[in-house]
């Protein structure tokens, strides 16, 4: 027997349940789309954005490292390498690691607390080339938290290095708290860079100390033989920062600051990059001429020199430090795989 079906009005109910749409009401006779999203598709959209979050704060501690200028700590690494390498005829490579490493640390943790006290002091702005604060890409603590690590993974390094070489502790010591205190006291502490005595700070460090304290852990013992060759590489580093204070001469006038560009002027600061920047190749002329033609290899790297000249004398300051940062990497190289390619004994005390 059939049931006839009647409706009056439509009633509506509620929905309730485990499927999470509490309180969803359901309209018999109208079309009802309940929208159910994946469990986790909220979460991988957070996790998606956690995610691009830590990849721009990771680019940004990169940047504020300032990447191209490490070429003038790893290539006196490998510098003072290769001369112990001549000297004993290997080289420890797990040495040669954790120097670089440490080097490498300091150097960036210096170049951190020069951001630090250049915003601190009012010396970066939205012109200058270094705008990690200025643009609030970082925070003035998170920088100051960076530093600090960076210079504790150094001394970790120092102290591994002081289990794996032969080289004396005080030496050990003497050479690397040398090398930490100028990357900080560059422009940290005293300031060297606003007296005008930042030139003698980079010329050292990132020349004799640096080249030294690869050779020391390598061999063992302190010898003067680093120093005479790093002349050529700390030249060419010097014109880096050079070129950089002569750039900035405006704003360092403006922010009462004294480097030695502003002290020399435009017109021997310019005699004194070109000084800086060809007195190498003359040294290495030398060398070639004189004692073996590998020693020529860094002359390959002139030709890039000579457009850094003439962009110098027109005062288009604005890319030239990053440029000279490349020559001194692909120099020193060159001026590395050179001494590793001398006959013995063609080169003076090898």
């Amino acid at each position: 027997m059939a049931k006839e079906l009647k409706y009056g009005r439509a009633e509506p109910f509620v929905l309730a349940g485990s499927n999470g749409h509490n309180g969803t009401q359901w309209q018999p006779g109208m079309n009802n789309v309940v929208q159910n999203h994946a469990p986790g598709s909220n979460c991988m959209s957070r996790m998606a954005r956690v995610a691009s979050d830590v990849r721009h704060k990771c680019a940004a501690y990169v940047l504020a490292l300032r990447p191209w200028s490490f070429s003038a700590s790893l290539t006196p690494v490998a510098l003072g390498s290769a001369l112990a390498y001549k000297l004993e005829g290997s080289v420890d490579l797990v040495i040669l690691l954790v120097c670089a490493v440490a080097v490498l640390v300091v150097h960036g943790a210096g170049n951190l607390v020069n951001t630090y006290y250049d915003f601190s002091k009012g010396i970066d702005h939205k012109k200058s080339d270094d705008r990690t604060l200025v643009d609030e890409i970082l925070e003035p603590q998170d920088v100051v938290m960076f530093g600090a690590l960076l210079y504790s993974l150094g001394c970790l390094c120092a102290t591994l290095l002081y289990f794996l070489s032969t080289l004396r502790l005080e030496h050990l010591a003497l050479i690397y708290f040398g090398g930490l205190s100028s990357s900080f006291l560059y422009t940290g502490g005293i300031g060297l860079k606003y007296v005008a005595l930042g030139d003698v700070v980079i010329l050292i460090t990132f020349g004799p100390l640096a080249v030294m304290f690869a050779h020391a852990v390598q061999v063992g013992y302190l010898s003067v033989l680093p120093l005479v060759y790093a002349v050529p590489l700390a030249l060419n580093t010097e014109a880096i920062l050079h070129s950089n204070n002569t750039r900035d001469m405006d704003s360092d006038k403006q922010a009462g600051i004294v480097t030695l560009a502003i002290l020399i002027g435009p017109t021997l600061s310019y005699v004194l990059y070109n000084l800086l920047l060809f007195a190498p190749y003359v040294l290495f002329c030398i060398l070639a001429t004189r004692y073996t033609i590998s020693m020529a290899l860094p002359l390959l790297t002139l030709p890039m020199a000579f457009p850094l000249e003439k962009q110098f004398r027109s005062r288009y300051y604005a890319k030239i430090p990053n440029k000279t940062a490349k020559l001194n990497l692909l120099m020193g190289l060159f001026y590395v795989f050179g001494i590793i390619l001398a006959p013995p004994g063609s080169l003076p005390l090898l």
